[in-house]
């Protein structure tokens, strides 16, 4: 719940979690509430929930739109069109600087030039940051839970507490470190990481490539034992958590968005299985490349992930459907669903 805390020149709008603490170094830079956002990735599956997040919040959006089609989707949503790029740092530093926040989520999802797309990224979030550094303003960057696998032993809860060393050579890893290092530099940042399944509609990730593949094999199949287990998050959710650590999270924060902790992937194939009534198989862990081809890795790893701290840290509580019942619904297997993940 929002709540009004006047002053004689000003009005600013605080969560009633946020810490009285932080509450004061916002009077005291006279940041107002609702506030003017950058949003990078404004118009895609996550950021297209933030944008509607933030407005329905009442708060305003500058959204970078690379393309016409993304300028368009945004003005419809009410949002005022940035138009750039990730490679255009010219256009994420003007943004940056219009702006009372920025939440950054776009990516370059291109798993065949994985570590260029981590470079693309270190650089978005270093040039906006040098726009952000001693302004106290907010800076929300996007990073994932599917990391913390190489981390951890098989099947270790990750936490928001494991935070990878500076050395680390793990993509994106490099990121978050920059992001949590602006809090030493005035820059009240924090890390949102995602797990690797976002569900909801408009989805066109990983759970809708196993759909695909088990309907062009006749078959769906799951690694092993499908004993390893999956984190997932609903995309309105996701959003949620979004705007709650843009409005109050402490600097340096790493925040979780994980609703469901892990879902053993056998599970996931099951309910594939029955919707599109195709038998369900085991494929040893070795051949799940050569059945799931890029996926088969992903699918194969163990790599449940907690939210408890975050949800104690900011009052955030999922109450969308989880995964196994979002499939369960009728979305995922319409012809909608079909043509966006073509």
């Amino acid at each position: 719940m929002l709540a009004q805390c006047s002053s004689p020149s000003y009005t600013v709008y605080y969560n009633k979690m946020m810490p009285l603490q932080q509450l004061v170094a916002m009077i005291d830079r006279k940041e107002e509430f609702p506030m003017r956002v950058f949003v990078t990735g404004a118009s895609g599956y996550v950021g297209s929930a933030i944008v509607r997040e933030l407005i329905e919040a009442g708060h305003q959006v500058l959204g970078l739109a690379r393309s016409d089609a993304a300028a368009a989707s945004l003005a419809s949503a009410g949002a005022e069109v940035h138009r750039g790029s990730l490679d255009d740092l010219d256009s994420l530093r003007s943004g940056a600087a219009a702006t009372g926040g920025v939440i950054h989520t776009a990516y370059i999802h291109d798993f065949s030039a994985f570590e260029k797309a981590a470079q693309t990224d270190l650089l978005a979030v270093e040039t906006i940051g040098v726009v952000l550094e001693g302004s106290g303003k907010p800076f929300v960057i996007t990073s994932g839970t599917l990391m913390l696998t190489y981390l951890l032993p098989p099947g270790r809860l990750g936490t928001e507490e494991n935070v990878p060393a500076a050395e680390s050579v793990i993509p994106r890893i490099a990121s978050e470190n920059a992001a949590i290092a602006l809090a030493e530099r005035g820059v009240r940042s924090s890390v949102v990481r995602l797990p690797p399944s976002v569900h909801g509609e408009g989805d066109h990730g990983f759970v809708p490539t196993l759909i695909a593949l088990a309907r062009g094999k006749g078959v769906s199949a799951y690694p092993g034992d499908g004993s390893n287990h999956w984190p997932s998050v609903h995309r309105l959710d996701a959003a949620h958590l979004f705007r709650l650590a843009l409005e109050s999270a402490k600097a340096g924060s790493v925040l979780h968005a994980v609703a469901d902790e892990g879902i053993p992937v056998r599970e996931i194939a099951g309910v594939i299985g029955r919707r599109l009534d195709v038998p369900v198989v085991s494929v040893p862990v070795k051949e799940a490349g050569e059945h799931l081809g890029f996926l088969g890795n992903f699918f194969s790893l163990d790599s449940p992930a907690s939210s408890t701290l975050t949800q104690q840290r900011l009052g955030w509580h999922p109450v969308q459907s989880g995964l196994l019942a979002d499939l369960d619904g009728d979305y995922y297997f319409t012809n909608e669903a079909w043509s966006k993940y073509h």
